[in-house]
Order: structure tokens, then C-alpha cells, then sequence
């Protein structure tokens, strides 16, 4: 594995379009430059295999999940980051779901100055728009509100569905990267 050259660590609420703004930097940067890396896709591959798509199903265990999930990581806050970062060999990591203090402390102590948070918000009324509905003991938990406070984010990035406005924003962090690489 290649040291890498930028670490970014995205966090948002359900529905912020974390993910759409992962694909976005990675299809600006290319996918050479850019990898995204996942924390949950360890998580849900230790968790069970069939809970790596979207669908219904994860969401009826998503509560019994993050109890898990938060079990390993009190025993073992890097677990997941370090199976998330295993074999990457670009120069660009995004870490598209960056969710907890924890992460964000394992990523500088691993990454230090190369390392960059990047928060992604949208409004309520976007989620909305986006199919979020506030769950109990998923959206008041640690894996939803843990960098709610805490973080200086480096970059905040506002994902309301104003392609021009996001493209910007966009283009400001790509420039930013590129100066890095």
C-alpha cells in the first residue's frame, strides 16, 4: 500500500449525498488519482455479506448492526479503518463515511497533515426529498451525530441540489488536490 498524498474524511447526516459527492471528486480526479473507501463496507462485510446493497434488508438490522459495529470499535477503534484502507494504491483516498470522533483521530494519528474533513450537509427538506425519515436509535446515535460537534471541518461542502453551486464547491476541493499531488 502507497502512502497516500490526500486523505479526505467526508461526514454528513442520512441522505446528504456523502456518497454522491465521493463519486463526484473521484470522477473529477479519475479513478488513477482517486480511490473511495468505505468504513461500513468492512463493517458489513463482517456484519453479513448480503448487507452491502441498498435494500430493505439492511435497513431491518441497521439498529443491530451499529450495536455491533460499535462493540468492535470500543475494543478496537481502528479496526475498520484499517480494513478499509487495506490495499489502496492511489494517491487520493475519500473516505466517504466517515462517522465518529474515533475515525477522524485514527486517520491524523495514521495520515497526519495529509488528512482533510470534509463535511457534507444538506437541509432536512432535501433529505426529505431524498427518501430520509428520521429513524429512533439510528439518527440520534453516535454513527449518525458523532461528528456533529468537535470537528473544525476543513471543508463543508452544501449538497441542496443546486448542481451549479455543488460543482463550485466541487471544483475549489479538486483544485486544492491537485496542488497536493
Amino acid at each position: 500500500m502507497a502512502a497516500p498524498r490526500a486523505v479526505l474524511l467526508l461526514s454528513g447526516k442520512r441522505k446528504s449525498g456523502k456518497d454522491f459527492v465521493a463519486e463526484e471528486l473521484r470522477s473529477r480526479l479519475g479513478p488513477d488519482v482517486c480511490t473511495i473507501l468505505r468504513l461500513s463496507g468492512p463493517l458489513k462485510e463482517q456484519y453479513a455479506k448480503r448487507l452491502l446493497d441498498a435494500s430493505a434488508y439492511k435497513e431491518m438490522f441497521r439498529q443491530d448492526m451499529i450495536r455491533w459495529g460499535e462493540e468492535k470499535r470500543h475494543s478496537d477503534p481502528g479496526f475498520f479503518c484499517r480494513a478499509a484502507v487495506e490495499g489502496a494504491l492511489q494517491p487520493v483516498w475519500v473516505v466517504s463515511d466517515t462517522r465518529r470522533l474515533s475515525d477522524v483521530e485514527w486517520f491524523r494519528d495514521a495520515y497526519g497533515d495529509v488528512v482533510q474533513t470534509v463535511r457534507v450537509v444538506a437541509t432536512e427538506e432535501t433529505r426529505k426529498r431524498r427518501n430520509w425519515v428520521f429513524v429512533n436509535g439510528v439518527d440520534d446515535t453516535e454513527s449518525e451525530c458523532g461528528l456533529d460537534q468537535g470537528v473544525a471541518f476543513d471543508w463543508v461542502i452544501t449538497n441542496d441540489g443546486d448542481k451549479v453551486a455543488l460543482g463550485e464547491q466541487l471544483e475549489m476541493l479538486v483544485q486544492s488536490l491537485h496542488r497536493s499531488l
